[in-house]
């Protein structure tokens, strides 16, 4: 079981990372679009990886990021990002993705994380 947290402020890029995540063996998922909903939803399910945006509706992914690696540990992330320049700090462990992204590109940087 692979369980993914989805930090992304548009509903259909969430469901399409959803969908081609599924196809590679993620089970289950959480969403998040703000960086405080992020952190409360990895505390309560700690993800197995995390695909985070970086300017979310409130706060950034990069910082939702920080946060939860305090709190749990480091672990996998792939940043999707329109402004991957602005991915500050993007820490690893990571890769970092640019929109608009291929479905292969998500699937091998999931592969060689999980």
């Amino acid at each position: 079981m692979c369980h993914v947290l989805i930090i992304e402020d548009e509903p259909f890029i969430a469901m399409n990372i959803q969908s081609m995540l599924e196809g590679v063996g993620a089970t289950s998922f959480d969403f998040a679009v703000s960086e405080t909903e992020a952190v409360a939803l990895a505390l309560v399910r700690p993800p197995d990886l995390i695909t985070s945006d970086v300017k979310l509706v409130t706060g950034t992914g990069p910082a939702a990021v920080a946060r939860i690696h305090a709190h749990l540990g480091e672990m996998p992330v792939i940043f999707i990002s329109a402004t991957p320049g602005e991915c500050h700090p993007c820490s690893p462990p990571g890769v970092v993705l640019a929109k608009p992204f291929r479905e292969s590109d998500l699937q091998n940087a999931f592969r060689r994380m999980v």
